[in-house]
């Protein structure tokens, strides 16, 4: 269904609606394999993209660590079979692992892991005359960071013997576990409250599950290989994103080898004023988003490459009207107002069965069935609530101001919201579609400095510019992974109870998994030394720590244009949903409008090819073509991790810097 409700009227992926086994909850024997492999893929990540700094395998969505170690569980599950059926994996078993290490390694990836601990010794070890960070120092409670020198300076530079002093970060890490845990079961609660809205009254398609759900198809049979593996058309998707990478490899190598490329500039095209205004303007080849953008309904496709239009429109006009603001088109401001009004929206919605879930929860009305829900409604709304007051509470401990905390994490979860409903709908495989930094910033350009002064302090305004990796990391999308989680779970067989343990021990498991991992590779090759990216966050932290030290010299004040983007980002969002209403074929999909001006660069290309091809398909051959078709784009998806995610980054990593002329993005 739209974000208005309009149901779509293409497919889901098969088996999605009804469980075809008796519920099962989690088994001991799945929960310490999904807790080994998370350790291997952990080791996997940091090899990639901490030492040999080759490719962010994490910023994938499902992260690459977790498709990868699927498909291989695919294939040697039947092989186990033939050997010892009591050895072998349950298909529910293997779609849980799928789910832990989807959590487990996102959290150990570049946007939240890494970001987190490079945020942590930036005020000590950058610390200079200049920059005068000597002044917020006293601001972070010991309980927060090391601060003993020789400990900082030797994650930067490397210890003797690669050495962890253990016990120096022992009591942060714990302390922020706790914060990070506290986080997550809000999100949890908040995914309880939505799940049922979403996937049994509106049937959501989520798209990104047709991988996991068609590849673990039979898995558990009879049959050597599963079907999926069996299909040609699967096969042909495969071998032109093989064809893709290994030609764009050998140009990297060889220029004058012909290959496709991995983008077309069209912005190179305008080179006179105002028509420079339109750059940049590329169509980026992402076989991932074709592949799994095939499963987009048809509207979102068009909305999103049609918002991207319309707003290089606007920049053209404002430009030949000599318009000359810094930061225009603040599209990212206005992906922030666009991401609050469509979570309104979502709960103006959604309002009827919310007020079901409040009555279950207060009233324990028995004629409102809560016993197929990962929990109880008033363990939803109660443990949600106790969740939120600790997070809020350990931030207050912290030093930051109460109404700062609690303004922040709503904006942060309203984020999470979206994300999760976009991830649901459309099922774009980005980690960072949504408006990264704005829940920081846009408290800031609305406020000002001063607003952040508490008690006469700058501490406030310290606490709260360590806590940017919330907002320019990617902590908000991890709820899709939760919503995914529910789906698969309801889909397949599993007790959604069970998949709550899931969820929660791949959280646990994989910020220690993350932490230690990095913490070892930082003391034993030193942070500073292993490449542009991995102390990344550190650059971040002390533009803020920066910032917050010019705050005593010169008030900043609040920053009307900006707050004029977001305002416009908020209405325009609002507009769409009210003409949806009330014209039931009006074109232009609220969601699609939050995606563009989130992160339009990698998505608006790949979706006009799939709007144009599925525009074919539908006129020559209908539903029955598409749905023929979409093992083929699948396989395009699946060709293109493996190739680029898998087995290059394999080479790159071990391969030295020789063979790493070719880099993937996917984030």
């Amino acid at each position: 269904m739209a974000v208005d409700g309009s149901r779509s009227s293409e497919t889901e992926p098969a088996g999605l609606d009804q469980p075809r086994y008796p519920l099962i909850g989690v088994t001991g024997r799945s929960l310490i394999l999904a807790i080994i492999l998370c350790y291997l893929a952990s080791f996997w990540i940091n090899q990639s993209e901490v030492i040999a700094h080759f490719c962010q395998i994490t910023e994938a969505a499902p992260p690459i660590p977790a498709v990868g170690i699927l498909l291989a569980l695919v294939l040697l599950n039947p092989l186990v079979r033939r050997i010892s059926k009591r050895l072998s994996l349950d298909r529910r078993e293997i779609i849980m692992i799928y789910v832990f290490l989807a959590v487990a390694t996102t959290v150990t990836g570049c946007g939240i892991g890494r970001f987190f601990l490079n945020i942590l010794p930036t005020l000590y070890y950058f610390d200079t005359p200049e920059n005068n960070f000597t002044s917020l120092q006293s601001h972070l409670p010991d309980w927060m960071v090391p601060k003993d020198h020789e400990v900082v300076r030797k994650l930067y530079e490397a210890s003797e013997a690669g050495a962890v002093p253990w016990g120096a970060w022992a009591l942060p890490l714990f302390m922020w576990g706790i914060f990070f845990l506290a986080v997550w079961v809000c999100m949890l609660c908040i995914s309880t409250i939505f799940r049922r809205q979403w996937s049994e009254k509106e049937k959501l398609t989520y798209p990104l599950l047709y991988l996991p759900m068609d590849c673990t198809q039979g898995v558990d049979g009879p049959n050597l290989v599963v079907d999926f593996l069996r299909s040609r058309i699967m096969w042909i998707g495969f071998a032109i994103a093989f064809l893709f990478n290994i030609t764009n490899v050998m140009n990297s190598y060889n220029p004058a080898f012909t290959a496709l490329g991995r983008a077309y500039d069209i912005g190179g095209l305008f080179t006179e004023h105002p028509l420079s205004a339109l750059q940049p303007m590329a169509i980026v080849y992402r076989p991932e988003i074709i592949g799994f953008g095939y499963l987009v309904p048809t509207e979102i496709a068009f909305s999103v490459w049609a918002f991207y239009f319309l707003l290089k429109l606007e920049t053209l006009l404002a430009a030949m009207a000599g318009l000359q603001i810094a930061g225009y088109p603040f599209w990212q401001e206005r992906g922030l107002g666009a991401y609050v009004a469509v979570c309104l929206l979502l709960t103006y919605i959604g309002r009827h069965h919310i007020a079901d879930v409040l009555r279950k929860a207060f009233t324990g009305d028995d004629s409102i069935d809560d016993s197929d829900e990962p929990m109880s409604y008033r363990v939803a709304i109660f443990g949600g609530l106790l969740a939120f007051a600790v997070v809020i509470g350990w931030m207050k401990l912290a030093g930051m101001a109460l109404w700062l905390a609690i303004l922040y994490m709503v904006l942060v979860f309203m984020v999470a919201v979206v994300y999760a409903r976009i991830r649901a709908e459309v099922g774009v495989p980005l980690i960072w579609m949504f408006p990264f930094y704005q829940t920081f910033k846009g408290i800031r350009y609305f406020l000002g400095s001063e607003a952040l002064k508490y008690n006469n302090s700058w501490r406030s305004a310290t606490i709260f510019a360590t806590f940017v990796f919330l907002s320019r990391g990617y902590y908000s999308s991890m709820m899709a992974y939760q919503i995914d989680g529910y789906r698969l779970a309801r889909a397949t067989g599993v007790k959604q109870t069970g998949m709550n343990w899931v969820l929660v021990v791949a959280l646990i498991a994989g910020f220690t998994v993350s932490m230690t991992g990095l913490l070892r590779a930082y003391y034993e090759y030193g942070a500073g030394g292993l490449g542009r990216m991995s102390g990344w966050g550190s650059g971040i932290a002390q533009q803020e720590y920066t910032a917050v030290v010019d705050y005593a010299k010169a008030a900043v004040r609040p920053e009307t244009p900006r707050m004029l983007a977001a305002s416009s980002g908020f209405v325009v969002a609002v507009g769409l949903m009210l003409l949806r209403m009330a014209f039931l074929r009006f074109p232009l999909h609220p969601l699609a409008f939050c995606m563009i001006l989130s992160y339009s660069g990698p998505i608006w290309g790949p979706f006009f090819i799939v709007w144009l091809i599925k525009t074919i398909v539908f006129k020559l051959g209908g539903m029955r073509a598409y749905r023929q078709l979409i093992p083929g784009f699948v396989g395009l998806a699946v060709g293109h991790y493996l190739t680029a995610g898998v087995v290059l980054n394999i080479i790159g990593i071990y391969g030295g810097e020789s063979v790493r002329l070719y880099h993937v993005i996917f984030g």
